[in-house]
């Protein structure tokens, strides 16, 4: 349980870091948009509610498709077909962005630990 804490600890701080990096913060409201665009979307042509429509755009990007909703017209299909051929990899590039600040968060303070107190500049080659 600890472990978890710890994890989620570390996620948000990672966001918050991260939110000081532009492109970041490009990757955040494309995120937006594109879950945004795609709940409307269900809701408008499938018909479900917005929380239902929000709740498949999030598993479907997520890449987890429970199967317990999927879209009945042909037109809900085609969408869902570029939905995830254009989601997925912002998705992907999303987690990798928090990911990257994640390990700032780890690893610059190991290794100025591992120099013996001795600080170190982020350019310095070794």
């Amino acid at each position: 349980m600890t472990s978890f804490f710890s994890t989620m600890y570390h996620s948000s701080k990672a966001l918050f870091r991260g939110l000081k990096d532009p492109k970041f913060r490009e990757l955040i409201i494309l995120m937006i948009i594109i879950l945004l665009s795609g709940t409307i979307f269900y809701h408008q042509i499938e018909h479900w509610n917005i929380l239902d429509s929000l709740y498949f755009s999030v598993t479907t990007l997520a890449t987890v498709g429970y199967g317990d909703f999927s879209p009945s017209t042909n037109f809900g299909k085609v969408f869902t077909m570029i939905y995830i051929i254009l989601g997925v990899g912002l998705m992907l590039g999303f987690i990798n962005a928090v990911a990257h600040h994640a390990q700032k968060d780890i690893i610059e303070p190991r290794s100025i630990r591992q120099m013996n107190g001795r600080r170190i500049s982020r350019n310095t080659r070794y």
